[in-house]
């Protein structure tokens, strides 16, 4: 019954927003109240679950989202981003343009955690969609595949690094192994499945859709791409410090506080204030306005991802993911298609890849042993997993969905579709790099 529930609560957050037109925000509370009663919480306990689901969530992203949000902003109304694409376009081509986003994606997603990578890369799609009049989706997916498959395959990633962590697997191992089975899978549900996306009609937030300039007033190419990645390149300093500096040493704590990607996005924005700003003789109260008017556009976005993170958490509360679990657990097949399943189930039924992949992990540890997997195979099938079939429960489909502006039916056709092939030629490729390893 756990997972007849489940469903049902999905399925009426489904029919508020496409058959009662509900605001996505008001639909994930009424869903939520619902998944609580039907899953047996206690009345008295629901509100707090989705207050702490709602906290919890925004609690990681608000800073990350609002920080990029701006940044975003700046860089498209300085002529950053278009410095940037023009640079891209004269070196890949307008029709490698798919292949140009996916290098983009996985050269940035290895370092950046997925969100921060979205909300930095996205407006980059947009520039380049409206600057070359290509659709923003066919554009898009590549690099959202390429942020994806880092996000849920490469450590350090947080849930990949921890599950290297329980396994016992080799860091380095197992990151060699996640690059060689991410390319194949991130140019198949890249740019090769984008080719079917040309004609989803997608109306990308206008703040990001900056007009075109004349040449001599765009930014220097070093200064347009140090400003836009500075937060890249932040990120994979501190965490080159952490992993070989001595965790004793005084500067240790603070390297940590800037290595968070709340305030990498914050010194970020600093940095792109002066570089694409002021030393471009922008006026602060005009920059500020940018701000102000990068705010409002994803206010909404905030809210909607908010109702994600509470119907999460009542279905976390619910225990709903380890039944989910032990129920699988005791399947005759092989280690890694029964760690795959049990993780694309919870995935699919929860909405979150971290909790997905963590659950299957404490089901799966004590077999590792007894199984004979490589323990490195072992992080990447569940990272495959732990992707599968993004919708309406996870705060990334509607990321996607309103940043891109597209229906709920094309989100599904484009972004759950993706996700879905990313989780399984993700497992095939597992599958064969088992045969030799």
């Amino acid at each position: 019954m756990t997972i007849l529930f489940v469903f049902v609560s999905i399925a009426v957050l489904i029919l508020l927003i496409t058959w009662l037109k509900l605001n996505p925000f008001l639909a994930f509370l009424i869903s939520s109240i619902l998944a609580g009663f039907l899953l047996g919480i206690p009345p008295q306990s629901i509100a707090g679950s989705i207050q702490k689901g709602m906290g919890g969530l925004l609690g990681d992203l608000v800073i990350v989202i609002v920080m990029g949000a701006m940044l975003g902003k700046l860089v498209a109304e300085s002529g950053a981003a278009q410095r940037i694409a023009d640079t891209l376009m004269d070196i890949f081509g307008v029709k490698n343009v798919t292949w140009a986003m996916m290098v983009t994606g996985l050269v940035v997603g290895i370092p950046l955690f997925y969100n921060v990578g979205f909300v930095l890369l996205v407006p980059l799609v947009f520039t380049v969609s409206y600057r070359f009049k290509l659709p923003a989706v066919y554009v898009g997916i590549p690099l959202l595949a390429a942020l994806s498959v880092t996000h849920g395959f490469l450590p350090p990633h947080p849930s990949p690094a921890a599950l290297v962590a329980q396994f016992g697997a080799n860091m380095g191992l197992t990151l060699t192994y996640g690059l060689i089975v991410a390319v194949p899978t991130i140019i198949i549900a890249g740019p090769l499945f984008a080719k079917f996306l040309k004609k989803i009609d997608a109306k990308p937030l206008d703040t990001f859709q900056a007009k075109p300039k004349a040449e001599a007033e765009l930014p220097g190419t070093f200064n347009s791409f140090f400003s836009a990645l500075f937060p890249v390149f932040l990120l994979v300093g501190t965490s080159i410090f952490n992993l070989n500096a001595d965790k004793e040493s005084s500067l240790a704590p603070i390297i940590s506080f800037i290595g968070d990607p709340g305030m990498v996005m914050l010194i970020s924005l600093l940095l792109a204030t002066y570089t694409l700003g002021v030393r471009r003789n922008f006026k602060i109260p005009a920059l500020m306005d940018i701000y102000v008017a990068a705010t409002k556009d994803i206010a909404m976005i905030l809210l909607i991802i908010a109702g994600a993170g509470a119907l999460k958490q009542v279905l976390l509360d619910s225990g709903v993911s380890q039944t989910i679990a032990d129920n699988l657990q005791g399947w005759d097949v092989h280690p890694l298609v029964l760690a795959w399943t049990i993780t694309a189930i919870i995935r699919v039924c929860v909405g979150s890849a971290t909790v997905a992949g963590l659950t299957t992990a404490g089901i799966i540890a004590p077999m590792v042993g007894a199984s004979g997997v490589d323990p490195n195979l072992l992080v990447l099938a569940i990272g495959a997993g732990s992707l599968m079939f993004s919708h309406f429960n996870d705060g990334g489909f509607w990321l996607y969905k309103e940043y891109f502006n597209v229906s709920v039916k094309d989100t599904i056709k484009s972004w759950s579709l993706m996700e879905t092939i990313v989780a399984v030629v993700g497992l095939a490729g597992v599958l064969v790099l088992d045969i030799f390893v």
